[in-house]
């Protein structure tokens, strides 16, 4: 029985080699697995939109928790946000008599504004026994022109270290294209304090100083745009600038420096010049196939057109 069966292997064994060579390879099958259930499904193409609050309700639905979002602002500790009590200086930097109304108006303003200042002079020089209202103008009129000196250079690291954090942004504003040419010709007043205020910010006992100075010098100003025209001044013309500086220091901070804090502008100062900039001029619409130098189109000359600010 054992032979035939293995007789019987023998001669089937070519048979089955023969039909497994001929045969085709079996088809790929594909069986979709699901591995991880998906909580959030990407819309479709032509589906309307849905509001914030019908997502939030779908979140909500499949068990997510949705975070509140909240608009925070960054908060500065280093220096204020403004200008606290500012200093307003007389109509035309100039004292009226006595004897008229608007006269006794203005010198009953400036006792009550040098009496509150006195008593911020000596809240300063607690926290900061070197400082001094006659050496001070001095130091802060130098800080005043290396300031616009680095800000000519755009030398960002001691911009920073000169100015605080709110007067940075106002100098450097729209001045990425441009060229400065600033330059301190004189003083022709010696620079002193005229206003002083310790105000507090954030918890009683934070205390920041400020000093407003007024400084009258002659100062040169040219400002280039990127193609280099003229936009505003002139390089060897100098002129007289009356101008209300407002130096900044924490007195808390035992690291604390004075800084450019800010500049009052009086409502009666003169208007600004315009500044004249470049536009351009438009050229024909061209047609299919056509070229310009086909044309002999003659380019006017650019004319100066004036924007104001």
């Amino acid at each position: 029985m054992a032979t035939s069966i293995c007789r019987t292997l023998k001669y089937l064994q070519p048979v089955t080699c023969q039909n497994i060579k001929c045969a085709r390879p079996p088809q790929p099958m594909l069986v979709p697995i699901r591995t991880k259930k998906r909580y959030f499904i990407p819309p479709a193409v032509n589906v309307k939109q849905k509001t914030q609050s019908e997502h939030e309700l779908k979140a909500r639905a499949a068990g997510l928790a949705v975070r509140q979002q909240y608009i925070e602002r960054a908060i500065n500790i280093s220096c204020t946000a403004g200008i606290l009590d500012p200093y307003v200086p007389p109509e035309g930097d100039a004292r009226l008599s006595t004897l008229s109304k608007e006269g006794l108006k203005q010198r009953t303003e400036q006792l009550r504004q040098s009496a509150a200042s006195q008593l911020a002079i000596r809240k300063i020089k607690t926290h900061d026994p070197e400082f001094s209202t006659k050496a001070f103008p001095a130091i802060a009129q130098q800080m005043f022109i290396d300031a616009h000196a680095a800000l000519t250079q755009f030398n960002k690291e001691k911009l920073h270290s000169l100015v605080t954090e709110r007067c940075y942004p106002e100098m450097v504003r729209g001045n990425r294209y441009k060229t400065l040419r600033w330059h301190f010709v004189e003083s022709l007043e010696p620079p002193r304090v005229v206003h002083a205020r310790c105000p507090e910010m954030i918890s009683k006992g934070n205390l920041y100083g400020q000093v407003t100075l007024r400084l009258h010098s002659r100062q040169t100003l040219a400002i280039y745009d990127r193609f280099g025209r003229l936009m505003l001044g002139d390089e060897n013309e100098p002129r007289d600038v009356l101008e209300y500086l407002v130096m900044e220091r924490h007195l808390v901070n035992p690291y604390g420096r004075w800084r450019l804090h800010g500049k009052i502008v009086p409502a009666w100062a003169p208007p600004k010049e315009p500044i004249i900039k470049t536009v351009i001029i438009p050229g024909p619409t061209l047609k299919p196939g056509e070229e310009f130098e086909d044309l002999h189109y003659q380019i006017p000359k650019p004319k100066a057109v004036q924007w104001y600010k």
